[in-house]
């Protein structure tokens, strides 16, 4: 690990932390916090996939909905308007809307292979995203002076990584460059999570076999065909079972670094106390 003991991490010039865990247990909220103390630079991982890898995407689905529209094609093709995405930071919405939700599409669902295609689209875009951690930690202080960094991940970075095997290639750049700082829930977390998603369900990215053994599994116990999928059931209905998947891969992960609790985020209320609480977690993994 970059930073080995408390010792080092208080005397570190430039500290450097990436944090991961489930989506609603603290990563955001950490990372405007510490840039909020003006001495941390937050890459936020949704953010740059918005932006600079499905940006494109994002923007021509949403002039294909447009070009459905008698008046909106007329002025699209005189270029009398343009549509453009509006995400943010606080505003990431853009890219879980393009994700979708497989199902009927009389209910605003995707076919499958459609659904398919725009996961593997992401996949390929949050790896990459991961990957520029890196360079934007260089970018951080050589452009703006920053001398502290947050990586502030999606929930998928499990998806995409093997925590039992040592030489596993993302997980081994991303260990040279920042202390990986896992965020443990708890089954009462766990539970929470689950009513919040219930009243409020949100596309998200599932890894391949995963997706394909739950769709499948729900077309047998619902006796029902692609098309008659109700998509809002699907993603209530695999959700749980999304959890249940990504927590030993989160696990697995965390001996790359340090584990937290989500209660321990949520005392903190600054970047003195957030130091105070990586300090407290190297301590316990000594």
């Amino acid at each position: 690990m970059i930073h080995e003991t408390a010792k080092d991490w208080y005397g570190a010039p430039r500290k450097r932390v990436l944090v991961y865990g489930m989506s609603g247990l603290g990563k955001t909220y950490l990372s405007n916090l510490l840039r909020g103390s003006g001495q941390w630079f937050h890459y936020s991982i949704d953010y740059r996939i918005g932006t600079r890898y499905m940006g494109e995407f994002i923007t021509d689905n949403a002039k294909a909905h447009a070009m459905k529209v008698p008046f909106l094609r007329d002025l699209l093709l005189s270029d009398s308007i343009y549509i453009g995405s509006n995400i943010s930071f606080h505003n990431l919405s853009p890219v879980s809307t393009y994700l979708g939700k497989p199902g009927d599409p009389e209910k605003g669902g995707l076919p499958m292979p459609e659904f398919r295609r725009r996961q593997e689209q992401f996949r390929r875009a949050e790896i990459s995203a991961l990957m520029d951690t890196a360079h934007f930690i260089e970018r951080a202080e050589a452009l703006y002076g920053y001398p502290h960094f947050i990586c502030d991940t999606g929930g998928s970075i499990c998806e995409w990584v093997d925590g039992d095997d040592p030489s596993d290639p993302l997980l081994t750049e991303l260990a040279r460059h920042c202390l990986l700082i896992y965020i443990r829930g708890s089954a009462a977390h766990t539970a929470e999570l689950i009513r919040r998603f219930d009243r409020a369900p949100k596309p998200m990215c599932y890894q391949p076999e995963f997706l394909d053994e739950a769709w499948s599994e729900y077309l047998r116990k619902n006796n029902c065909k692609e098309a008659d999928v109700n998509p809002d059931d699907f993603i209530r209905w695999t959700y749980a079972r999304a959890l249940a998947h990504r927590t030993p891969r989160y696990e697995a992960m965390a001996k790359w670094g340090l584990a937290v609790t989500a209660d321990e985020v949520a005392a903190v209320a600054s970047a003195t106390d957030f130091e105070a609480l990586v300090a407290r977690a190297l301590d316990r993994r000594e």
